[in-house]
């Protein structure tokens, strides 16, 4: 069975308990990271995952709270062995900022001692991308609605055949909400109502309006009041605020 590890559960700024959100997809085959905002391999490790078992980083956007911490990202990755070629599925933007982070830095010197390729995976910023596909997961993207071009994404585990939605930084729109369509667990960020982003309650209507089976929030304000979360499940009972450094199988 799949699992999610919730490496990080905060918005760009969140109690001091939180970081950034940032997840791991993990199956049979190991785990495929999303984001990278933060300190994601100390936080990885945290969460039992070992760097052999690494398959790849999806960016889901431009913005600094999820990507900045690329380079030491790569830089880690590299020292704790890692040796083979790196895979970065993304939307063009977001690739290309990444790409600017990386190379503010000069990693020449470190070629001689193995320091890995990247490779850059660039997605249509459309309805239905494909990410990747194996014997072990299908994994799609939509676009979100949020002031940087934006994907979702939708994990299926091809074995047990659970299913993972991920909305990522949005408001509520029809893309995400299709791309949460039946989904047994739905990932919704929570910041707040307004630009770009949706509140618990508005979350807990696109969990409620796709089917889910039930709701975690992430991207979490510093502080979400209580009547905000009571109002969120109101709509949709099996609403919970993630677990910072929790996981759960899906």
């Amino acid at each position: 069975m799949a699992r999610v590890h919730f490496l990080g559960t905060g918005a760009a700024t969140s109690e001091p308990e939180r970081t950034t959100t940032m997840l791991a997809l993990e199956n049979s085959l190991g785990f495929l990271l999303v984001d990278c905002g933060g300190d994601v391999w100390q936080r990885a490790l945290a969460s039992g995952l070992e760097p052999s078992g690494f398959r790849g980083l999806v960016v889901t956007h431009e913005h600094p709270d999820h990507l900045s911490g690329f380079p030491l990202f790569m830089e880690k990755l590299w020292l704790l062995g890692r040796r083979e070629p790196v895979p970065v599925y993304g939307i063009a933007p977001a690739l290309a900022q990444a790409r600017r982070s990386h190379d503010a830095f000069d990693t020449r010197s470190w070629k001689a001692d193995g320091y890995p390729d990247i490779l850059w995976r660039a997605l249509p910023h459309a309805p239905g991308a494909l990410v990747l596909e194996d014997e072990d997961w299908r994994v799609h993207a939509a676009p979100g609605r949020h002031p940087a071009p934006v994907i979702g994404l939708r994990a299926e585990d091809r074995r047990g055949g659970g299913v993972l939605a991920y909305s990522c930084d949005t408001e509520p729109c029809e893309a995400i909400l299709e791309l949460a369509r039946g989904a047994g667990t739905l990932v919704h960020e929570a910041t707040g109502a307004g630009p770009g982003h949706s509140s618990a309650r508005q979350a807990a209507e696109v969990a409620a309006a796709a089917g889910a089976a039930r709701l975690l929030l992430v991207h979490l304000p510093r502080a979400l009041p209580e009547t905000e979360m009571a109002a969120a499940r109101r709509i949709f009972a099996a609403t919970e605020k993630a677990t910072e450094g929790g996981a759960l199988e899906f």
